[in-house]
């Protein structure tokens, strides 16, 4: 039976945020997170600021615009 997606909320993107600023793997973010670890490699390049860093707010503000 194939997993059913699940769409990230802020929440979700804090602990992203929190788990990359501390040098965890992306596959690590996943499990804990609970999506496929494609979905965070995505999501890091799409909160990726000036810096190269990833900020959760910056991340969900791109989903709106």
């Amino acid at each position: 039976m194939r997993k059913l997606y699940k769409k990230l909320t802020f929440a979700d993107r804090q602990l992203i945020e929190h788990m990359s600023e501390r040098g965890e793997k992306p596959k690590a973010i996943a499990e804990k997170t609970g999506v496929h670890v494609a979905t965070i490699y995505r999501e890091l390049q799409r909160g990726e600021d000036g810096e190269g860093h990833y900020r959760a707010e910056k991340a969900q503000q791109a989903l709106f615009c």
